[in-house]
């Protein structure tokens, strides 16, 4: 790497100050081609990673991608959304881990703002405990901390479905 790739459009990413949790942060894709955002995600990280040496996804590309557009949990539940099958991704570095929650890239700016910010721990204002947003940021994010803590490789830094080495 010679420097960080300055992009139109930042990488909406957010990470805990202190990584190994359940989940670290989360990453909020601006398209369905993840792929074709990695390298900014990787340029992202690496200041507190380390070198990227691995990527593990806990979803395989035939499986639906949730849909976060409202914050109505009834509404949540028919547009495919379910507490047990959040996308965690795993990246792993020379000097670091980080498991991030993959928010859905049609999620509603409201809602996967207030994601991004509760999946890495960041102050949210008292007074914005009361909207709609927080209980589904909350819910989306418990539901991925529990289906990161109860995965089969737990033990190791790659409790995935899938893996693209680095």
């Amino acid at each position: 790497m010679r420097g960080p790739r300055r992009t139109a459009s930042p990488v909406r990413l957010t990470l805990n100050t202190v990584l190994g949790g359940d989940i670290d942060g989360a990453w909020w894709p601006r398209s369905g081609a993840l792929a074709a955002e990695l390298p900014e995600l990787i340029d992202a990280l690496h200041a507190q990673l380390g070198e990227i040496v691995d990527i593990n996804l806990n979803w395989s590309a035939t499986m639906g991608a949730p849909i976060l557009e409202t914050h109505s949990s009834a509404a949540l539940r028919n547009m495919r959304w379910n507490d047990s099958r959040q996308r965690i991704m795993v990246v792993v570095g020379k000097t670091a881990c980080a498991r991030l929650l993959v928010i859905p890239h049609m999620t509603a700016p409201a809602l996967g703002r207030m994601v991004l910010r509760y999946a890495a721990t960041m102050a949210i204002l008292s007074d914005e405990h009361d909207c709609p947003e927080y209980a589904a940021a909350d819910r989306v994010v418990q539901a991925a901390r529990a289906q990161s803590a109860a995965s089969a490789g737990r033990g190791s830094a790659t409790p995935a479905v899938e893996s693209a080495g680095r």
